[in-house]
């Protein structure tokens, strides 16, 4: 122990955030700019959502000796022992795909108000952390302004996999934070160093001033206080897997895949109007609001419902909700869950002529249920509507949807989506709330004068109101080049097998 680490630290709260532009700061990460001092629930969705579930079961298992050694023999150890249950084997490329899309949403959750208080107010921000640096980096350089993020770096193999291992010095805690800092910052060293546990006091020591994060419980940093908003984030937890709450969903699971079977394949033959008694004894609850239009007459073509877009279920659900057969259209399903739908679903092929036709011909035939944001979105925020169907019709009802899901997300963009519908029925009481809006008047439709952009942005509004969501003019494309790093097409049979003969 160096003898700058006995220096008696002060709590943060004695901290100033006055004349701080200029100078620099150094801040762990848990328990200091994050509430929570375990990085356990983020090893967890690594292991969870870029590794496979058998993994996270054995991640869990571990936490008894973790915690053991963690407490009376050594925080390396313990560290390296999540980094390789969670890490070894991994494609690189995975794990950074599920730092920028699954944990961004779970940290952003859990910033520490004080800490940010004092950290936000530096011109130039390091965050020093005993985690693998690919872990945290997305989320401290976009949400907090960290300039640069000193961390423990993985071992990598030729191919690309992380080997479990880590690259010397090893786990920075203790006297490694004190001699990265020394390394990255020479005789220049920050102005402030932040920490929350013994350990730190080494770097601590270095910076010119310190304070320390007590542990005192206190209420994160509402979201929309950081630097930019979570729109897409992906991974199927609901919540932040805790070592209990992650015990509880597991032990959950098969009775929620068992649970998920009964809701989906009892109601496929069901006519809708019986399909909603079904749904209350199966412990699914639908609200629904307003009051839909009748069933087309004969010779009547129907009534185009435009629908923001929740989950893989919203057609489905709101055909039960109208007590009636409706067909839907959509850009991307898998062919099983096409075959199991128990209403009428087209694919749409993304040609604008073509697609236009098959929409002409299914209203028709009678009423379609439409989602012209082209996927779902998990944040009280509404995608840019698609203008195409305002041009087809002037019979148009905005249908305003919301989602209640407590365990799992029943959406995914890197996962298997022949799952989804399954695991929106895996929650507890999945919960849906349909509220039928009044028909568009003629004025309001093409018919009446306006262009399809005018009426598309004008039913994106309305519904944006009657669910207290906001607009935004992000899209399908904006949405899996954050959460995939592609272009969000579905590549036809043809095209993925051209894809293989490339491999």
């Amino acid at each position: 122990m160096f003898m700058g680490a006995h220096r008696r630290f002060e709590p943060i709260s004695q901290c100033s955030s006055e004349g701080r532009s200029n100078q620099t700061v150094a801040a762990d990460l848990d328990g200091t700019l994050l509430v929570s001092r375990s990085a356990f629930p983020y090893f967890m969705l690594v292991a969870l959502e870029a590794g496979s579930l058998l993994r996270a079961l054995v991640l869990l298992a571990s936490v008894p000796f973790v915690s053991f050694t963690y407490l009376f023999i050594s925080e390396s150890v313990a560290i390296n022992t999540l980094i390789f249950i969670s890490f070894a084997g991994l494609k690189m490329r995975d794990i950074e795909l599920v730092s920028r899309s699954v944990l961004l949403k779970f940290y952003a959750e859990d910033v520490h108000p004080e800490t940010w208080r004092v950290f936000s107010s530096f011109g130039k921000r390091y965050i020093i952390t005993a985690n693998p640096r690919i872990m945290v980096e997305p989320f401290v350089k976009t949400f907090l302004g960290a300039d640069k993020v000193i961390g423990t770096e993985l071992e990598v193999t030729k191919s690309g996999r992380a080997t479990g291992f880590t690259i010397k010095p090893g786990v920075l805690v203790g006297e490694h934070k004190r001699a990265a800092i020394l390394k990255e910052f020479g005789t220049n060293l920050p102005d402030l160093g932040l920490g929350d546990r013994e350990t730190d006091h080494d770097f601590m020591s270095l910076c010119k001033e310190g304070y320390m994060v007590p542990r005192t419980k206190c209420d994160p940093l509402p979201r929309n206080k950081l630097l930019s908003l979570i729109i897409f984030h992906e991974g199927r937890l609901v919540q932040r897997p805790t070592p209990l709450a992650a015990l509880l969903t597991f032990l959950w699971l098969p009775i929620g895949f068992i649970l998920s079977l009964l809701r989906v394949y009892l109601n496929i033959p069901l006519p809708e109007r019986i399909a909603r008694y079904n749904y209350k004894i199966l412990g699914i609850k639908l609200i629904v609001k307003g009051t839909p239009p009748p069933a087309p007459k004969k010779g009547q073509s129907g009534v185009l419902f435009v629908c923001n877009h929740r989950a893989v279920l919203d057609p489905v659900v709101t055909a039960v909700a109208l007590g009636r057969k409706v067909s839907c259209v959509t850009y991307s399903i898998s062919k099983f869950t096409e075959i199991i739908s128990p209403i009428r679903t087209v694919a749409l092929s993304r040609e604008r002529e073509k697609d236009a036709a098959n929409i002409k011909r299914l209203l028709e035939e009678g009423d379609l249920v439409i989602c012209p944001e082209g996927t779902t979105c998990r944040e009280p925020v509404l995608l840019r509507f698609s203008a195409m169907f305002a041009e087809l019709t002037d019979r148009i009802v905005p249908v305003a949807i919301n989602t209640k899901q407590t365990v799992f997300h029943g959406t995914t963009v890197r996962g298997h989506k022949l799952l989804d519908p399954y695991f929106v029925f895996m929650n507890p009481m999945p919960t849906y709330e349909i509220t039928f809006l009044n028909q568009l008047p003629k004025e309001l439709t093409c018919k009446g004068g306006k262009s399809a952009i005018e009426v598309a942005n004008y039913i994106q509004r309305v519904l944006a109101g009657t669910l207290g969501f906001e607009c935004t003019n992000l899209t399908r494309k904006d949405k899996y080049a954050t959460l995939a790093g592609t272009d969000g097409r579905v590549p036809s049979k043809k095209g993925k097998e051209q894809e293989k003969e490339k491999a």
